[in-house]
């Protein structure tokens, strides 16, 4: 792997945290939220946020995968773990490390929409505009980022330096 240069520190990630987990708070008073985390990026992130929400939630975790090739602009979504509690009414903030291309978030979000999810918003750590092709909005983001490949904090290369405290720019060497 190439050099990675500091982004965001441990510090600036808590400190953004924390205001996410009060703006959620605020607007979600006295309604039946959902977190669901977008395996595996999110669960770092999700588990930190669910800990500044001064609300009572529920918690749960989906997969999904994405299917393409060279000649598809867009692969197949296909939900791999689907949530395991009663969503009917409920109120869903889907929780991701990173929204890139958008895809797959827009889907998850008509897809909740669908099996009846009283409403449906998004919450991302980082909202990278780099290579969107799809129109989604992020509701609530930790952190704006216009390029870059991003590891740290959830966020990976591989499977690895998901567990990086920060979240660093890898540079071409």
């Amino acid at each position: 792997m190439a050099d990675k240069q500091i982004l965001f520190s441990r510090e600036e990630i808590s400190a953004r945290v924390k205001e996410l987990g009060e703006e959620i708070t605020h607007a979600y008073q006295n309604r039946p939220l959902v977190l669901i985390g977008v395996l595996n990026g999110a669960f770092i992130f999700l588990a930190d946020l669910a800990r500044e929400i001064d609300l009572d939630i529920e918690i749960d975790f989906i997969r999904v995968a994405s299917y393409g090739d060279a000649t598809t602009t867009s692969g197949t979504i296909r939900l791999t773990k689907p949530p395991e509690i009663d969503l009917n009414g409920k109120d869903i903030l889907l929780v991701e490390d990173i929204v890139d291309t958008g895809t797959t978030l827009a889907w998850l979000h008509q897809y909740f929409a669908e099996h009846n999810a009283g409403s449906v918003k998004i919450c991302a750590l980082i909202n990278k505009h780099e290579r969107r092709e799809t129109a989604v909005v992020v509701d609530y983001s930790g952190f704006q980022v216009g390029k870059g490949f991003l590891i740290g904090y959830g966020l990976d290369y591989a499977e690895r330096f998901r567990n990086l405290p920060g979240i660093y720019e890898v540079m071409n060497s």
